[in-house]
């Protein structure tokens, strides 16, 4: 079994209840729960306490990030969950700071990390298409994957020694949805990952 923690980090708006991604975490939360894996929920815009998620972090083996694309980036409830609770685990428990010191300075920076066997999946819905990525006509993101976009969020795990999953994205959700497809996507990704996280742990 794995421990696995679920963070919706949707944040409603009068136009964005949050329906397709509570939906999706339900999805995870379901086939998870029928596997028999112990999991954990927080949603980071309703109430949440530090030192619980500090623990919630050291506790799970897989953190699946359920979360709509805000201004580019990661809606600012999720953003302040990261911020707050990775300061507060930098004292050791999450990170070791950033991997040097005063008397090591030429030590690699971002090699602190305390959570290396540990893995995170970004599970994301977005207005934009498929087709506004990895194209250099596209002028918006100029040939940029939706990785590279979201770069700064897979290096801050990264600086904490966490494994990146092969990220999900859910796209063109206003426009032109395909969401059953998307589901099914979405259950595939899940099947698959947890095959790979119980061959890890035989390996």
């Amino acid at each position: 079994m794995k421990n696995i923690l679920l963070i919706n980090g949707h944040q409603p708006f009068p136009s964005s209840p949050g329906k397709l991604n509570g939906s999706f975490v339900a999805q995870a939360r379901a086939y998870f729960e029928t596997l028999g894996w112990p999991l954990r929920l927080v949603e980071t815009a309703k109430a949440w306490t530090i030192e619980e998620e500090v623990e919630n972090q050291l506790w799970a083996d897989l953190i699946l990030l359920q979360f709509p694309l805000n201004s580019m980036g990661l809606p600012w409830p999720l953003k302040r969950y990261l911020d707050e609770v990775y300061t507060a685990g930098m004292d050791g428990r999450l990170a070791k700071g950033d991997g040097r010191s005063r008397s090591d300075p030429e030590k690699q920076y971002g090699s602190g990390g305390a959570m290396h066997g540990r893995s995170y999946l970004l599970s994301v819905t977005l207005n934009a298409p498929l087709t506004a990525f990895s194209d250099p006509e596209q002028a918006l993101f100029e040939g940029r994957s939706l990785d590279q976009l979201l770069a700064p969020v897979h290096i801050n795990f990264a600086f904490f020694g966490l494994k990146a999953e092969p990220t999900f994205a859910a796209y063109d959700i206003n426009k032109a949805p395909e969401i059953d497809k998307d589901f099914a996507r979405f259950s595939a990704t899940l099947t698959t990952l947890s095959k790979e996280l119980l061959d890890r742990n035989d390996a």
